[in-house]
């Protein structure tokens, strides 16, 4: 295959197309995953020498070297100090990982279509920091413990050829989603849910390939009508405060279709190799569910009726890991979370992408987007039964906030530099930052009233 001209037929470069096709063959590696002899040790090398081989083949022999690193980390950490062993994983794999974004540039690579290992290393961060917290959690009393800690602890350390197979697991390497290496060894010993197999996952895979070819087409298609060097030019400027407004929603739902199309591929990969099964629904006859798989709800996405219900939608397993090694753990016991622990996961979330300025800016945003719409919505439910017009209204606008501030906001997460954050969020008067703090300042003031609110639970 001629590489260069490939690349250029389908308008992108040569490291991007290679990228693509080991990408892409996740899947059949996924697929025969299912048939390797052997037991879970050879299943354990096939993930690991998979993960490996394709990640050369991407991109080169160095990123191998640099997956080492976090994972040496961990496992040391784990075998040495097992008390201390989560909180050193994360420093130091964290650290590691904001040394190669700073190193590799990695955002202005891929904001010029370029491709480097970072992106996988972000996952591998993830995964690594994950398993030596739950391995710490093994120490401490059930009492001491939430639902999720008690589900995903370590009671014992993982063999190096589990831990590597779960690390290297080429079906979720490039791109996601993050599992738990809890997860992953029952899955290849065929324990827990898997006891008795997994269901067919050939119409289920079928789906996600057909979302994803409708995803990179519509992606596609838009892109060349809504480039991101449009927020610079002199002619947007020019524009109307309308339109624009219009053109921020517009590219913010452009560049959201490329992840689809990511999370889409790695959807399938995961779901044809059977580690993507997460039980049955209760309907009857009852259907398999493949929600391990499952990265994005694309129509939950872009008809969020509330911003809190954004993490629950987008970048789905990344959210949840955020959820339960961040946020639940800067809440005290007995105490409820604030806006200073949702500022604290979304500040990691934003180093944990790089340390760019826009991606900082769009995660500050972002805890502030989430403030304003819990004001909202707080509003919303002090609103007595009888008044179910007034109730409706409300969610309306919450809607149109949403809408208005996470397509704001989300500038800043593509464009990256400062310069050009800045001024496109001042093109629209900076309206996505002013009106959620307005919001969250009001929310301070007119507060909702405890009786009509234990009325309503009553009731």
């Amino acid at each position: 295959m001629d590489m260069e001209s490939t690349a250029s037929a389908i308008g992108v470069s040569v490291p991007v197309l290679r990228f693509l096709l080991c990408f892409i063959a996740t899947i059949p590696v996924g697929f025969f995953h299912r048939f390797v002899p052997g037991g879970p040790t050879g299943k354990h090398l096939y993930a690991s020498l998979t993960g490996a081989v394709l990640s050369y083949l991407s991109f080169g022999f160095s990123s191998n070297l640099h997956f080492l690193v976090p994972m040496l980390v961990s496992y040391v950490s784990m075998v040495v100090y097992r008390k201390r062993c989560g909180l050193i994983t994360f420093v130091l794999a964290m650290g590691y990982l904001i040394g190669c974004h700073v190193y590799y540039m990695s955002g202005d690579a891929w904001k010029e279509g370029g491709i480097d290992a970072t992106g996988a290393l972000m996952v591998l961060t993830l995964k690594v920091i994950s398993c030596a917290i739950n391995y710490n959690d093994g120490l401490l009393k059930d009492e001491d413990l939430r639902e999720s800690q008690k589900k995903n602890r370590l009671l014992k350390l993982p063999s190096l050829i589990e831990y590597t197979g779960f690390c290297l697991c080429c079906a979720s390497h490039f791109a996601g989603p993050v599992y738990e290496i809890k997860d992953y060894l029952h899955w290849t010993e065929q324990k827990g849910i898997w006891i008795k197999g997994s269901p067919s996952p050939f119409l289920a895979t079928l789906r996600a390939l057909f979302q994803a070819g409708f995803c990179m087409g519509l992606y596609l298609y838009l892109v060349p009508h809504y480039p991101l060097s449009k927020f610079t030019d002199p002619t947007y400027k020019e524009w109307g405060f309308a339109k624009r407004l219009g053109y921020q929603y517009m590219a913010g739902f452009t560049a959201r279709w490329k992840y689809y199309f990511i999370w889409s591929i790695s959807e399938a990969a995961i779901i044809i190799s059977g580690l993507g099964f997460s039980g049955w629904t209760d309907s009857s006859p009852p259907k398999a569910l493949w929600d391990r798989a499952k990265n994005v709800d694309i129509l939950g996405l872009e008809f969020a009726r509330s911003a809190v219900e954004i993490p629950l939608v987008w970048n789905i397993q990344v959210s949840t890991w955020l959820r339960h090694y961040v946020y639940d753990r800067l809440v005290q016991k007995g105490k409820k979370a604030g806006f200073l622990q949702l500022l604290v996961t979304q500040t990691v979330s934003a180093v944990w992408h790089g340390l760019y300025p826009g991606y900082i800016i769009f995660f500050v945003q972002s805890a502030i987007m989430i403030a304003g719409s819990r004001a909202i919505y707080r509003w919303q439910q002090s609103v007595p039964p009888n008044l179910g017009l007034v109730k409706k209204i409300f969610m309306l606008v919450n809607f149109a906030y949403t809408v208005l501030v996470l397509n704001y906001s989300c500038v800043g997460f593509m464009v990256l530099s400062l310069h050009e954050t800045l001024t496109a969020y001042g093109s629209v008067y900076y309206i996505g930052t002013i009106i959620p703090v307005v919001l969250i300042l009001l929310g301070n003031v007119i507060k909702t009233k405890p009786a009509r609110s234990k009325e309503r639970k009553e009731q």
